[in-house]
């Protein structure tokens, strides 16, 4: 395997620091890792405050060049990310190889293109009115400017695209702060050699040796320290529920409080109405089963919960699930802990009175197997704790006696990252009250088709009303991700030649 050191990089310099703890991979031998801690984050902070002193007013061009040197450094060690990404999380080569890998690389050259542009700025510019009565305006021009440095943590489920160099990692630098993330400690390998390519990236195009930190950590307390730290401008997270809320509230709990971006996870409900149900009943169980057994059902955009009407097409669609479900085997989950959850959560669900279980694969130590369960709409609107998310490839249907029931189901659900309609042409008008209820719901809207799968583009929207995320008006993926690190800054009469760059005429 490719030599790997374990340790942290600190202002452009790899170190130790704190002691020491053994990675978990699914094959090969574990990683001696370098646990960070307050220290580590305290020297990564104060190098990433002098680094934004120039960083921050780079040129939108130099900040492009950079992230593109970035894409091409993490695509030069292809085979290394590879080999070492299949070892520590079980993923398959052409997962890792042939989507994430370049999916990261394309997300971070969509920012260089969207900052080349320019119109995330936002440039406004009122200009003076001297002889106006009652009072003479003032000149006054608007622009987005970065935060400052921006903390990020690292998923569990994507060692790429939602990691080291993912999209929190490549919205920051695209808006000119630097950033110190902290490893994922399921993939420290994976996130070592990331970092290893942002930093022959900074050294290639001059940047700030602070520009980037890595601190590795198994550890509570670097990332307490992160939240905490007074240098910290803004936190992106990825991750559970329970750890993203208890880092949320360290970041409202400061003196003086800062943006904490978390996305938390959802169910992802799909409602199918019954014109769609009638028709293709079994070919939407079969399709659902695909979705929610892909990636061994370890995606935040996971479609865990279908919601059914009484009708034809209901028992085909459960049937078709189960048997689809049932060829499929357990397989490893990206960590011991993820696959312990996993179990737990299944345990929970099946042991609630009000459940049938269709489905329940055994599965032991990392392994992890699909699961189906049934439970009527009145008792699933009676058992909230049954909406409580399941982390992997385990879905329930809930069975509504008819619209209004359903209806009164979308209602009732938290906040949400996706909600998905099912429907023919028959069930048009049937769908429209549920309009104005899920876009309250949920950050993005489907019609047919599962939500697992998030098209990095302008126009997407990854985030939504809380819990599926601490902040319902960002967005984790997409160009519009950039403005979490951008704030508002007015110049009032201000001479041209102190004005910035991207304001001048």
């Amino acid at each position: 395997m490719t030599d790997l050191t374990g340790r942290h990089l600190i202002a452009g310099h790899w170190t130790d620091g704190g002691d020491s703890f053994a990675s978990s991979p699914v094959t090969g031998a574990p990683l001696t890792v370098c646990n960070g801690g307050a220290a580590e984050v305290d020297a990564a902070m104060a190098t990433a405050e002098e680094a934004f002193t120039v960083y921050g007013w780079t040129s939108r061009d130099d900040r492009a060049a950079f992230l593109d040197a970035i894409a091409e450094e993490i695509e030069a060690r292809v085979d290394a990310i590879t080999e070492v990404g299949m070892a520590e999380t079980g993923l398959p080569e052409p997962r890792l190889r042939s989507v994430e890998l370049p999916r990261t690389a394309n997300q971070i050259r969509l920012f260089a293109s969207h900052i080349r542009k320019g119109d995330y700025l936002d440039r406004r510019h009122d200009t003076a009115l001297p002889d106006r009565q009652p009072m003479p305006r003032p000149d006054l021009r608007i622009m987005q400017r970065p935060v400052g440095p921006v903390a990020v943590f690292g998923a569990s489920n994507f060692p790429l695209a939602f990691s080291t160099a993912g999209g929190d990692t490549a919205a920051a630098l695209a808006a000119g702060c630097p950033v110190v993330y902290k490893g994922h400690p399921g993939h420290p390998g994976c996130g070592e050699l990331v970092a290893a390519a942002i930093a022959a990236a900074i050294e290639r195009t001059g940047m700030p040796p602070g520009t980037f930190g890595f601190i590795q950590s198994n550890t509570t307390e670097a990332g307490a320290a992160l939240v905490t730290h007074p240098l910290t401008r803004a936190v992106g997270f990825t991750g559970s529920f329970r750890g993203g809320k208890a880092l949320f509230d360290l970041a409202m709990s400061r003196d003086e409080p800062i943006p904490f971006f978390g996305e938390l996870g959802a169910i992802n409900p799909v409602f199918v109405f019954p014109a769609a149900q009638a028709a293709r009943g079994s070919d939407l169980g079969t399709a659902w089963a695909g979705s929610l057994t892909m990636g061994v059902g370890q995606f935040c955009t996971n479609p865990g919960v279908v919601i059914l009407q009484e009708g034809d097409g209901a028992e085909a669609l459960v049937s078709a699930a189960e048997k689809a479900l049932s060829e499929v085997a357990a397989q490893p989950m990206l960590t011991d802990g993820v696959a312990q959850g996993y179990r737990s959560g299944v345990a929970r669900v099946a042991g609630s009175d009000a459940v049938r279980t269709h489905l329940r694969t055994a599965a032991e130590g990392r392994q992890g197997g699909p699961a189906l369960f049934e439970v009527s709409g009145a008792d699933w609107r009676a058992h909230p704790e049954l909406a409580e998310e399941v982390f992997g490839p385990a879905g329930i249907v809930v069975r509504a006696t008819d619209a209004d029931e359903a209806l009164a189901i979308a209602r009732a659900l938290q906040g949400q990252l996706t909600a998905t309609l099912q429907i023919d042409d028959g069930d048009t008008e049937a769908a429209k009250p549920f309009l104005p209820v899920l876009e309250r719901k949920a950050g993005r809207l489907l019609v047919n088709g599962f939500p697992t799968g998030v098209e990095v583009a302008d126009a997407m929207v990854h985030g939504g009303p809380f819990p599926a995320s601490t902040n319902f008006g960002a967005t984790s993926v997409g160009t519009l991700a950039i403005r979490r690190f951008l704030r508002p800054v007015c110049y009032q009469n201000m001479p041209e030649a102190l004005l910035p760059d991207d304001l001048r005429k």
